[in-house]
Order: C-alpha cells, then sequence, then structure tokens
C-alpha cells in the first residue's frame, strides 16, 4: 500500500477545459511558482471533443503555501484558459454515505477496505430501507439511519437523505445495492457524487432473478459496472467495469456468488478512483486516471 499523502503538504489539481496551446506550460508554470513539486500527472487530449483532461498531484516545499492560497492563485489561470477544476488537500478523507438494502456484500467490502485503510474515505452514515444491517454498522461503530420508502413515503424518505447529506458534510453518496429507484430531482442533486453498482445483465435479463434467467440462457460472463447516478436509470457516465468467466457447470447459486464478488470489487474500485480525484467526467462518458 503506497504511503498516505502529508497533511497541509500534499495535493491533487484536476481540471477541463478546451483544448488549447500552453495549457500543461501554463498549469506547471503556476506550480513552480507556488514551491510546487509534482509526483504524478497525468493528461488526456479527447480529440472528438477537442477536449483536454489533466490530473496533477503534487507536494509544496514552502510551509507558508496553503490549499486556500493555491485556490486564490489558480483562479486567474483557470480564467484564463475557461479552465473547470478542483483542488484538494490529497490526504482529505472523501465523506462518503453508504445506502444499502437486503444484499449485504458492497456494504460489507468497503467497510472492510475503509478500515483496513485501504480506502481513504470517512463513513459518518449508512442509510437503509430496512434494518437487516443495523448491526453490521453497529461492529464497525457507524451511525445507522433506517429510512423506510413506500409509495407514500418517497419524497419524505428523499428529503430526510439530503437532510443527511448536509448534516453530514457528504462528499459521496455510494448505493451499494440499494434497490431503490431515485427521483429526477434526488439524481440531479446527486450529480456527480453518487456513485451505483449493478450487475453486467442488464438491460438482456431484467427483473427478479436475473441469475436464474442467465443461467438459463447459457451465458459466459459474469460481470458488473459502477457508474454515476442519473436520472438515467443504470445509464450513467460509467467509471469502472469487469466480468468473470463462467461455464455451463456453474449453477445458478454459483452464478449469484461470483457476481458479488464481482459487484464489490468493482464498487470498490469507482469508490477508491474517486476518492483520490482520479475520475473526471467527459459527457456521458468518464475519464479515469488509474
Amino acid at each position: 500500500m503506497s504511503p498516505r499523502p502529508q497533511p497541509g503538504r500534499e495535493f491533487v489539481l484536476t481540471l477541463s477545459c478546451p483544448d488549447r496551446a500552453g495549457l500543461v506550460h501554463a498549469v506547471t508554470g503556476y506550480l513552480v511558482r507556488h514551491s510546487g513539486n509534482i509526483l504524478e500527472s497525468q493528461q488526456f487530449d479527447d480529440r472528438l471533443q477537442d477536449r483536454f483532461f489533466m490530473r496533477v498531484h503534487f507536494d509544496v516545499s514552502h510551509p507558508g503555501v496553503s490549499l486556500e492560497q493555491l485556490r486564490l492563485g489558480f483562479g486567474p489561470v483557470a480564467e484564463a484558459y475557461r479552465i473547470t477544476w478542483q483542488l484538494h488537500d490529497a490526504s482529505t478523507p472523501t465523506r462518503t454515505l453508504i445506502m444499502v438494502s437486503k444484499f449485504g456484500h458492497c456494504l460489507n467490502d468497503l467497510l472492510f477496505r475503509q478500515s483496513t485503510g485501504a480506502l481513504n474515505i470517512e463513513i459518518p452514515a449508512i442509510v437503509s430501507n430496512h434494518r437487516d444491517f443495523e448491526p453490521l454498522a453497529r461492529t464497525y461503530g457507524i451511525p445507522f439511519h433506517h429510512v423506510p420508502v413506500t409509495k407514500e413515503t418517497k419524497v419524505e424518505a428523499e428529503t430526510r437523505l439530503l437532510e443527511l447529506v448536509d448534516e453530514l458534510g457528504i462528499d459521496l453518496v455510494v448505493l451499494a445495492r440499494y434497490m431503490q429507484i431515485l427521483s429526477d430531482d434526488l439524481c440531479k442533486q446527486l450529480e456527480g457524487r453518487a456513485i451505483n453498482i449493478h450487475h453486467s445483465f442488464l438491460p438482456s435479463f431484467k427483473g427478479a432473478r436475473p441469475y436464474v434467467q442467465a443461467h438459463q440462457r447459457g451465458v459466459k460472463l459474469v460481470g458488473a459496472t459502477a457508474h454515476y447516478v442519473t436520472s438515467d436509470l443504470d445509464e450513467g457516465p460509467i467509471i469502472e467495469q469487469d466480468v468473470v468467466r463462467v461455464s455451463h457447470s456453474h449453477t445458478p447459486d454459483e452464478l449469484v456468488t461470483l457476481g458479488r464478488d464481482v459487484e464489490a470489487r468493482v464498487l470498490a474500485r469507482a469508490v477508491e478512483w474517486h476518492s483520490e480525484s482520479r475520475v473526471l467526467v467527459n459527457g456521458n462518458c468518464t475519464v479515469v486516471f488509474r
């Protein structure tokens, strides 16, 4: 595991803008003028959209250079090049609220990874429309919020979720097999900061028992997709995907087990990359600096 970034010394700058000459020079020149030393730099030119993307992880040698000063000073550079950007202290954990229903494999995996330091996130709350995983939350010392959802209480439940997001200063909402469809309004309010996971059988095998349907059709691949939440159900910008090969010898239950393993791994990678500012949205797609 890589050493954790030094608080107040290491920062991550991400940006996107129309492509033009001099961009890299403008960014790196600004960092040099503020005692910045580049530790990692990645960039991507989307020639089809004529758009430039960049992620720079750097440290500063001068003790008097703060995050606020860096942000303030970069403003004129961003304005000159029409840059959309974010600048974060690389050590600051992403405050993450996890939502779950009755399948706990992704929740359990994220909790374990966070507890071992594999994910640089804080989890101030777990929200569920059922109480099944309240004991698990208690084991990790994380507040559990039971927010039931019915057709009559959906608006009230989503209002409560947004209250928690605001009260707890949440940066990221993770739908770890949360089996409720979010309203268009909620999706818009959480745009770019909510991640969902689903199995790879969509849209071929919809509804109940997708793994049984897949087994009956003799599928040879089981996989998962992690994506940002949008009002287009399960069609938001994709962050990560993975698959595992299966054969006629696997039973439906074995397919379920393999599928849950893939879902947990894919979601964990998506959360990790988002928390490290490695994911930039590019229209309906993403640029992922791995």
